[in-house]
């Protein structure tokens, strides 16, 4: 005996793996990070590329420490006044992304690293992760606007509640409505 369930089933869209991009992203970055690195050593001289190379290292050191401590605090009072802390919470993570960056060797990750860590730069660096975030997630099926909701409570969604004829009584309500902007 088989059971029929109403209304057509949602299909999930198959998506090719991002391991692979991941890897050859991974190695495309590695790639060019030598090539910089050895086009800078033939230009200024190899001394002057370590130094560069080190001094970016301990300029990242220091402000990852800096702007980490920085984000924290801000963290703990998003907190402790009782809001959500979206905007620090994005903060938070650009610099320890940022101080990574700084970390691994080659001056290409150093940019990128600076771009997220230096205060002035983050609001561009929050703004292009949550542009790269939405797209990833339009092409994974995740809803924004479901997160949105709950990233800010007090946005009030007008509906009302119907009740559904093809479901069976012990299931749930089902909401239907408008979002209005």
């Amino acid at each position: 005996m088989t059971t029929h369930q109403p209304g057509p089933q949602p299909r999930r869209r198959q998506r090719p793996g991002s391991l692979p991009l991941l890897a050859l992203g991974m190695l495309a970055v590695t790639v060019a990070e030598v090539a910089v690195i050895l086009r800078s050593g033939e230009v200024v001289g190899w001394g002057w590329t370590l130094v560069a190379l080190v001094g970016m290292g301990v300029l990242g050191a220091w402000l990852w420490r800096r702007e980490g401590a920085r984000a924290w605090r801000a963290l703990v009072s998003a907190f402790e006044s009782g809001r959500l802390p979206a905007g620090e919470l994005a903060d938070a993570a650009l610099v320890l992304v940022g101080g990574l960056l700084l970390m691994l060797p080659g001056f290409l990750t150093d940019v990128a690293g600076l771009f997220f860590l230096v205060p002035f730069t983050r609001p561009l660096a929050r703004r292009l992760a949550a542009w790269v975030a939405t797209r990833a997630a339009a092409g994974s099926g995740v809803d924004l606007g479901a997160l949105r909701a709950r990233a800010h409570p007090d946005t009030v969604i007008r509906g009302e509640t119907v009740p559904d004829a093809n479901a069976p009584a012990t299931q749930a309500i089902v909401l239907q409505g408008e979002i209005e902007g």
